[in-house]
């Protein structure tokens, strides 16, 4: 993405190497995945000895990471696309 002069700087941070709105909405659902990831299952199924062989982190800090930037991510999705800003 080139950066022009009405596109703010957290928006172009965001999309700096995205140059469509398809890529755009990759890069937000995987975010979100990895987000739910990010849950400590494995503090809460301390029995079932798969979950904390699957689900490695058992803190809250990769989640209060995630939320912000999916939103982040989220919003700048709404601001390009409200003002129209993909490439064609």
């Amino acid at each position: 993405m080139e950066k022009k002069d009405n596109v703010p700087m957290w928006v172009f941070l965001a999309f700096s190497s995205i140059n469509t709105r398809k890529g755009a909405k990759i890069l937000i659902w995987s975010s979100f995945i990895f987000t739910i990831y990010c849950f400590p299952f494995s503090l809460y199924f301390t029995e079932q000895e798969w979950v904390k062989q699957l689900f490695l982190i058992d803190n809250w800090d990769w989640l209060v990471m995630m939320v912000p930037v999916v939103v982040w991510y989220y919003l700048c999705l709404r601001w390009m696309d409200k003002n129209n800003e993909w490439e064609s």
